[in-house]
């Protein structure tokens, strides 16, 4: 037998790669949902109804009258059901992502020089009092949530340490990232990865039409690793988020205020982040992507 050959009709290889991009999103999908056990029925509708909003989105101006013979077209479902999703869809108005009052506290705390030691270290806060305790900081995030419910909501999520003895409070994490807390964790993971994705699609669409990338994203990466420098690796890539949040996170409340004073709602938004992926060291000896920074190894071994 010989082995398939590559396409050569450029269309042709679009699509595969398409395919095998699409592949590679749909798979970690659905390792999610039977994890969470989601059955494929309700994932399906959700791709079915992404379908039609993404082809009713494709063409804007469409009497209503043709919108469902095109958006059939265009999805390859039936008229029926498309004609099912355009009356049950409900699109919701883009607004600001929901921040929960523990974490903006959280925030506050981890970002503000004000609660913040010389090493740049966030500093460890009596409970109570009128200068730089948790009460004065909780106060100062919010008045609609008791300084002592925020201290429990926190405590809960594992993002503070309440020494009851001493009567202080620090914080138990880099990141708010709750643990315990499903629904905090998948909402993350539907904004994180949702923006990025958005991001990844955006430069990808006006690639294609010769435009400049809108987004900013990049990566860098290599195999050939042992699990001990996996490892070791780890806190370099902490310390590089912490320098990144410290130097943006003054910018970006500045030019919120700025804009504020200007526009009480200027509707524009942004979401900056890190990502760091690692595999064990057989897998990652095993990657087939084209690596930035490969290991010498045997010629005969080479792929």
């Amino acid at each position: 037998m010989t082995e398939p050959t590559a396409p050569t009709d450029p269309a042709t290889a679009e699509q595969a790669a398409l395919h095998d991009a699409l592949a590679g999103l749909v798979a970690q999908v659905a390792r999610l949902a039977v994890a969470r056990g989601l059955p494929v029925a309700p994932v399906e509708q959700l791709l079915r109804a992404a379908f039609v909003a993404a082809a009713s989105a494709a063409h804007p101006g469409l009497p209503e009258h043709r919108k469902v013979s095109r958006i059939a077209t265009t999805t390859g479902l039936n008229r029926r059901e498309v004609t099912r999703l355009v009356q049950q869809r409900t699109a919701p108005a883009p607004g600001k992502p929901h921040t929960s009052p523990a974490g903006q506290v959280f925030a506050h705390w981890r970002n503000q020089p004000a609660w913040r030691g010389a090493d740049g270290t966030p500093l460890t806060l009596p409970r109570l009092g009128v200068g730089a305790s948790f009460e004065t900081l909780a106060q100062q995030v919010t008045r609609d949530v008791h300084p002592r419910s925020l201290l429990d909501e926190l405590a809960r999520l594992g993002l503070v340490r309440w020494d009851e003895t001493a009567d202080t409070v620090a914080l138990a994490s880099d990141t708010f990232v709750a643990r315990g807390d499903t629904l905090r964790q998948l909402g993350f993971l539907g904004d994180n990865v949702g923006d990025h994705l958005r991001a990844a699609v955006d430069n990808v669409l006006t690639g294609a039409a010769g435009e400049a990338p809108r987004h900013f994203e990049q990566a860098a990466f290599a195999w050939g690793l042992s699990a001990e420098s996996l490892a070791l690796l780890q806190p370099a890539i902490r310390a590089q988020w912490q320098t990144l949040v410290q130097a943006l996170v003054p910018q970006l409340r500045e030019r919120v205020q700025a804009d504020a004073a200007i526009d009480p709602t200027p509707g524009g938004r942004i979401r900056i982040g890190l990502y760091a992926y690692h595999e064990g060291a057989e897998a990652a000896a095993s990657t087939t992507a084209a690596p930035a920074v490969r290991r010498r190894v045997p010629r005969k071994n080479r792929e």
